[in-house]
């Protein structure tokens, strides 16, 4: 049975540094850093508290007057989670807290999307939840640049993987142009949340085999043996913003609405 959202904080790793979009953070969309974008976002979903994670005062200075916390954290953090998990142990987060890791790329990531990993969290005894929606594509399903979601019948994470999977073997040794009905084929989301206490011991998990093979950090969860409760998004979630291109479309997008 659903219950109510609960309450939940949502945390944005927010890295000055990019390869591929120098400064992503403060980058405009609109008129507006992408940043501030996201932090409305979370605000929008009705959480209990935002916390932006810093690493730079350029990043602080745009968040002034945005009604969210800014942490400043480390910038040797080897990923968001480590930088999350400095966060919960800044604020003293307790235990149970319900934490959603909503990525500083996301500028249009849906409200309803943010309050459904919270409550997917909270209606199961999984240290951590994601989300997925359906591929319906053959080109999304053999893209190794989106992460495949396999999940049992109980919702709950089977496998991530670059590569397509679930494999229909029959069907595609005849056509791989095609999806085949009836095969539960599943984009990964990648908006995470985690109980507080969950979120600082990830951070202590040696790296995995499948981790590194996939470049995937969720899988080193499955790997020490925790489950993943997976849900369907109820919304879809636009692309994110990782290069020049992705902004050039993302003001079309808003401009189109």
């Amino acid at each position: 049975m659903s219950v109510a959202t609960p309450s939940f904080i949502v945390a944005i790793p927010a890295r000055y540094g990019s390869t591929r979009l120098p400064a992503k953070p403060l980058r405009a969309i609109a008129g507006v850093p992408m940043v501030v974008r996201v932090a409305q976002r979370a605000l929008d979903a009705g959480a209990a508290q935002v916390v932006v994670a810093v690493d730079d005062q350029r990043i602080a200075d745009a968040l002034q007057g945005q009604g969210v916390d800014v942490c400043m954290t480390r910038s040797d953090h080897a990923s968001g989670s480590d930088r999350l998990a400095e966060c919960a142990e800044h604020y003293g987060w307790v235990d149970d807290a319900i934490v959603v890791n909503l990525q500083g790329d996301e500028p249009f990531a849906p409200a309803a999307g943010i309050r459904e990993v919270a409550r997917a969290l909270a209606e199961d005894d999984a240290p951590m939840a994601t989300l997925a929606t359906p591929i319906t594509e053959a080109h999304e399903l053999f893209d190794p640049n989106v992460v495949k979601l396999v999940r049992s019948a109980t919702g709950r994470a089977l496998y991530f993987s670059r590569a397509p999977a679930p494999w229909a073997r029959d069907a595609f040794a005849l056509d791989r142009h095609v999806l085949p009905p009836n095969v539960p084929f599943l984009r990964h989301i990648g908006i995470y949340a985690y109980r507080a206490g969950f979120l600082k011991r990830y951070t202590t998990l040696e790296r995995t085999p499948l981790e590194q093979a996939e470049s995937l950090e969720q899988l080193r969860v499955l790997e020490h043996g925790f489950p993943i409760a997976a849900r369907l998004t109820p919304e879809p979630f636009p692309p994110g913003i990782d290069t020049e291109a992705d902004l050039e479309r993302a003001e079309r997008w808003l401009a189109a609405r």
